[in-house]
């Protein structure tokens, strides 16, 4: 007796390739502004304006929900996600829980791989910084901190830092410039890399606390002066 089974098909592999790229335009337009908190995203508009069916945005969609880029309300669509002061403040502190600790296995292993490429990710920053380039140069910290993560060794560490990194972004990009003049950048990630050198576990779990528990108080008091002007 013989067992049938469905085909691949390659239609709808093509159709998520699709998804993808409409996934990483609006990506792109709400990190920079162009799409801001609150806004609806409709399908149909953008498939109008793309000149495709509505399916492989409203996929897209789905795929930026994930990411916490997009939230949905029944029977009104897509929207772009809006952040406040505690949404960040959370945010921080799960970044904290795991890079303290990442950095901390990467100790215990040993960093002497890892620190090299630490040092030319730090040296692109700084150039992206000193050229004015903002968006980018955020893209870059947290790549510098995605490759500390992938360090450890620890999958699930790097799994979770990339599914807030979008989030992480998007609350970048909604209180501007910041913390990123060429000489913050090397010293507040030149500490983290000094500490990988000492190859002191509680050195470093103490650079990582410094590093991100300063990042979180100024930023969550800037974006909670921003509420605070709002309301006013």
């Amino acid at each position: 007796m013989s067992t049938k089974t469905n085909p691949l098909r390659l239609d709808h592999l093509e159709r998520r390739s699709l998804s993808q790229e409409i996934a990483t335009l609006l990506t792109d337009h709400i990190l920079s502004g162009r799409l801001r908190p609150g806004e609806r995203v409709s399908e149909s508009v953008i498939a109008r304006e793309l000149g495709v069916s509505r399916a492989p945005v409203r996929e897209a969609g789905r795929m930026l929900e994930s990411t916490g880029l997009l939230v949905s309300h029944p029977n009104r669509g897509f929207f772009v996600r809006t952040m406040n002061s505690e949404d960040l403040g959370s945010l921080y502190e799960l970044r904290l829980a795991i890079e303290r600790e990442a950095a901390a296995l990467v100790v215990r292993k040993g960093a002497a791989d890892v620190i090299p490429v630490l040092r030319q990710q730090l040296e692109k920053m700084i150039a992206l910084a000193d050229a004015g380039r903002e968006p980018e140069t955020s893209a870059a910290d947290l790549e510098f901190h995605r490759l500390l993560i992938e360090a450890s060794g620890n999958p699930r560490f790097l799994a979770i830092f990339q599914q807030i990194s979008s989030e992480i972004q998007l609350g970048l990009s909604l209180i501007g410039r910041m913390e990123n003049a060429p000489d913050n950048i090397a010293s507040n990630h030149g500490h983290i890399i000094e500490a990988l050198e000492s190859g002191d576990v509680e050195q470093v779990r103490n650079a990582m606390d410094y590093h991100i528990g300063l990042a979180r108080h100024v930023i969550v008091a800037h974006f909670s002066g921003l509420e605070t002007a709002d309301r006013d």
